[in-house]
């Protein structure tokens, strides 16, 4: 059983390389629940004011963990499981959230001991933790770019931009410094288009493939 994570930040594939890693190991993949999500759009687009007086921002995170958890427990069953974006990640965002203030400190204690109960039952499962975080690294400029591209008319205010940048910034710091759960493989979107060429894809393909070898998972 292999179990895969794609994480980084927003915009930059994570849901179009998932679906690339799905189709190769012949795995469902078990995608970030954004359609149909009906606190997204209201926490891109409230005002300050109806942020603090809706607390969009904590609910959105309670919504993506319990979403999360539910993937978790449901990916155990088949041989080969791909994730877009990780429960670990979840605990970023929702700190980020409490450093700039969207998150209340009340609130943010509460969601770890949430998190800490999910994880403390994930113990129980026969796989409590991903074998392989596919972290995808871009620049800046990059992220902002892929933002525009994919054209969620929620995510294109320019008043977002201090916000995307507050998630990016300490991004890579945390992957490489605090995410303890698994191996972890890089891939520089910068350089890398793994979604529109064959050759990027390909290449892609072989690093993961070759990553799960050393590993002894295929």
């Amino acid at each position: 059983m292999v179990m895969i994570v794609v994480g980084g930040m927003i915009g930059l594939g994570k849901t179009s390389v998932a679906t690339i890693l799905g189709e190769h190991l012949k795995s469902d993949v078990f995608f970030e629940k954004v359609e149909g999500n009906d606190i997204l759009p209201l926490f891109y687009t409230a005002s300050p004011e109806e942020q603090e007086a809706k607390r969009y921002p904590f609910l959105l995170q309670l919504d993506f963990l319990q979403s999360r958890f539910k993937d978790i427990k449901r990916a155990l069953v088949h041989p080969h499981n791909v994730l877009d974006r990780s429960i670990y990640e979840d605990w970023y965002f929702a700190k980020v959230n409490n450093d700039l203030g969207r998150i209340s400190d009340i609130e943010f204690k509460l969601y770890e001991k949430l998190l800490d109960n999910m994880m403390e039952e994930l113990d129980e499962l026969p796989k409590k933790a991903p074998d392989l975080m596919i972290y995808l690294q871009g620049s800046f400029e990059t992220v902002m770019s892929r933002i525009a591209e994919r054209g969620r008319d929620f995510e294109q205010d320019d008043e977002l931009c201090d916000y995307y940048y507050a998630l990016w910034k300490d991004y890579d710091q945390w992957v490489m410094e605090q995410y303890k759960a698994s191996e972890v493989l890089i891939i520089n979107m910068d350089e890398m288009d793994v979604v529109n060429s064959k050759e990027d894809r390909e290449t892609f393909i072989h690093q993961v493939d070759e990553v799960l070898t050393k590993m002894n998972l295929i």
